[in-house]
């Protein structure tokens, strides 16, 4: 593997040759003459872009070798470019480009299994991996959100867990929709497959799963859809069968009391890295996570397939702009289409909305550097890494291909950790550039700062530092950091997000369609 070392000019960045742009490393004052012959004309924040050469108006904008939008106005060298000079381009805000279908998927060699990276997880019955041991209340409905609160709290408050080490602690999986819904609908079978889905991750040692009795998400219907049977590790209820919330709460804590012992029977041993499946996300981004944490990430994605394990790219709205660069890497055309159905459900849901694409960035993304959707989306699309793209899932549908895959998600982190969290994944890799506070139980989450100057901020929250690639770090030597960080947080190692106590409100199924 080839070490790619960050070349910054001083304290500007031109990170390709067809580049029109170069990024600001430090705040660029009125004045400023940059390593790459230009005055600053307009103050340039860090992590923000400027003008290297004069650009007309109307002309593309070039980051990463790639159109992240077109000039308003004509911009002079040294100018700061930003939304207020910036767009996305045609009247309807769009950007055609060549798919290339499959052109440029390059087969991954192959660790042999007697090669592979190991870490120590807990293989359940089904042949599945766990890199955490949690008891889990998933709820039906918002109705039966508070007795479910009311069951965890009455376990983790009592000490019971004290005499079972192996249990990671139990979890109320509590959310505000399961009924209003259609049942025909593609919001129902979104709903569906997210509750199957964490009660079967491979992080849950034990499940409960609750409802109010009438509501629309009926859980017999979903044990049928399944053919799920009840065990001494899963079991079910409604406040209306039992008679009300306290014999509700009471038969709650005495099943989860029966099943302590039974989950606690599982013990860690040494597996391969092919049992990982790993969520990648990125939230609160700026100009440089494009540059260190996504390509890094990515990195630590194609040192886990070429270990046999899975990586799962999200947030379709962020890989938005970015999409023929995942369709080159498509195993098949079909792989690759299936892609661009759900870019173009995307479209329509925005429109039949009102909205549009281009609403992201976030403000808080703009304030550190981000332009346009376009710009976003090919430092998200990095997180990837470089490895075929083995197959496209829709929201929460178990994954079942090794490799790097992809899963129709939004672009809101918590909706999206879910999804992947129901296709299976059992760790995750968050990338974050302003600071995002995020945990996600059952599955670890590990934190990944994009820069420096914000690590040193939030050192109780961040586990890696990428902020040292524009320091002379290489993106493959932090990549292999962050791999080697899963390997001890899939065996057990506490991330920052986990030490804090996150994670109990991060589930969050994705709403679509009409509240009845």
């Amino acid at each position: 593997m080839n070490e790619h070392v960050i070349q910054p000019q001083g304290k500007t960045l031109v990170l390709n040759a067809a580049d029109n742009i170069g990024v600001a490393l430090a705040n660029l004052d009125v004045g400023t003459e940059t390593a790459q012959g230009v005055s600053i004309v307009r103050r340039v924040p860090r992590g923000h872009k400027f003008a290297v050469r004069p650009i007309a108006a109307g002309e593309a904008v070039m980051k990463f070798g790639q159109i992240i939008g077109f000039a308003k106005e004509g911009i002079p060298a040294g100018d700061w470019v930003h939304e207020h000079n910036c767009g996305m381009g045609g009247a309807d805000g769009s950007l055609t480009h060549d798919y290339a279908f499959a052109e440029g998927a390059v087969p991954v060699e192959m660790l042999a299994p007697a090669q592979r990276a190991t870490f120590e997880g807990y293989r359940r019955a089904n042949g599945d991996v766990g890199t955490r041991n949690y008891v889990g209340i998933l709820t039906s409905v918002n109705c039966s959100a508070t007795v479910a609160k009311f069951m965890a709290e009455a376990i983790n408050k009592s000490g019971i867990l004290d005499d079972y080490p192996e249990i990671d602690g139990v979890i109320p999986f509590v959310h505000g929709t399961g009924c209003a819904m259609d049942l025909t609908g593609e919001g129902y079978q979104i709903f569906r497959r997210t509750q199957w889905g964490y009660t079967s991750n491979p992080n849950l040692g034990a499940a409960l799963l609750v409802g109010l009795g009438c509501e629309a998400f009926q859980i017999d219907k979903m044990k049928e859809a399944y053919n799920l049977k009840e065990t001494d590790t899963f079991q079910t209820m409604t406040i209306q069968e039992i008679g009300g919330t306290r014999k509700m709460i009471d038969w709650g804590v005495e099943k989860i009391k029966d099943m302590l012992p039974i989950a606690a029977k599982a013990r860690r041993e040494t597996v391969d890295a092919s049992h990982l499946t790993l969520a990648l996300q990125c939230g609160g981004s700026d100009g440089y996570s494009g540059i260190t944490a996504n390509p890094a990430l990515g990195v630590a994605a194609d040192i886990l397939v070429e270990n046999g394990g899975t990586a799962i790219l999200s947030e379709t709205p962020e890989i938005y702009g970015a999409e023929h660069l995942l369709t080159r890497r498509a195993v098949n055309r079909d792989v690759g289409e299936k892609l661009i159905e759900r870019i173009k459900w995307w479209e329509d849901y925005t429109g039949r909305n009102g909205g549009e694409m281009n609403n992201n960035p976030s403000p808080g993304n703009k304030l550190g550097g981000l332009t346009t959707i376009l710009e976003k989306s090919l430092g998200a699309a990095a997180k990837g890494g470089t490895t075929p793209l083995t197959a496209v899932y829709e929201y929460a549908e178990k994954v079942t291909e090794k490799g790097f895959v992809f899963m129709d998600t939004p672009g809101f982190d918590p909706v999206s950790a879910t999804g992947q969290v129901a296709g299976g994944a059992n760790i995750l890799a968050f990338t974050t550039g302003r600071g995002s506070a995020y945990g996600c139980k059952p599955v670890p989450s590990i934190k990944l700062a994009t820069n420096s100057d914000m690590y040193a901020r939030m050192t109780e929250d961040m586990d890696i530092n990428c902020g040292d690639i524009v320091e002379g770090v290489s993106i493959e030597a932090k990549g292999r950091e962050i791999f080697d960080l899963m390997l001890r947080v899939a065996s057990g190692e506490e991330t920052k997000s986990e030490a804090l106590g996150y994670g109990d409100n991060e589930f969050v199924p994705w709403q679509v369609g009409a509240v009845m």
